[in-house]
């Protein structure tokens, strides 16, 4: 397998974690997770920091770092507008590297809900969005052809079988 960067897209509560996790077990790959990245320099800096991009901005690094040294990178981040998606672009561009792109939405917007309301975060001090943060996110509509993954719709299994076969056709 040749190297490769793939990119999770999609709203909190969506299972993008979920599927970015287990793929990149499956594959093998190296996985950058935003909220990881950005809750460490939260609990180093305060609660009151402000990241704002320096989260994306260091998760483009490390991505770029890992795609040169050979290897493949699953990333899980919102990716809620047309220049972080852009940014991703230009990493894979730079390393010249093929780019994956899933948007991962639930269609129920009641399961959804439930699933925001109910979940718990495995990273330490995370404070996970309300409902209503979530709704209220800006998130734009895609440009591009994107590989969209309804969990709705389709197991985990399922979904990771969709994915494969979409990048290998198996």
């Amino acid at each position: 397998m040749n190297r490769q960067l793939i990119v999770f897209a999609g709203l909190p509560g969506t299972g993008k974690t979920t599927l970015a996790c287990k793929l990149a077990g499956v594959l093998p790959a190296f996985l950058i997770r935003v909220d990881t990245i950005e809750q460490a320099l939260i609990s180093h800096a305060g609660p009151a920091t402000k990241v704002g991009p320096m989260g994306y901005i260091i998760a483009y690094r490390l991505a770029a770092e890992n795609l040169r040294l050979g290897a493949s990178v699953v990333a899980d981040c919102v990716n809620p507008v047309h220049a972080t998606r852009e940014a991703w672009r230009e990493v894979a561009k730079s390393e010249s590297t093929p780019i994956f792109e899933i948007a991962v939405i639930c269609s129920n917007r009641l399961k959804h809900r439930e699933r925001v309301e109910t979940r718990t975060s495995d990273i330490k001090d995370l404070r996970l969005p309300t409902w209503e943060e979530v709704i209220s996110r800006e998130y734009e509509p895609w440009n591009e052809e994107v590989l969209v993954i309804d969990t709705t719709k389709v197991s985990l299994d399922e979904a990771i079988k969709k994915i494969l076969s979409s990048l290998y056709g198996r």
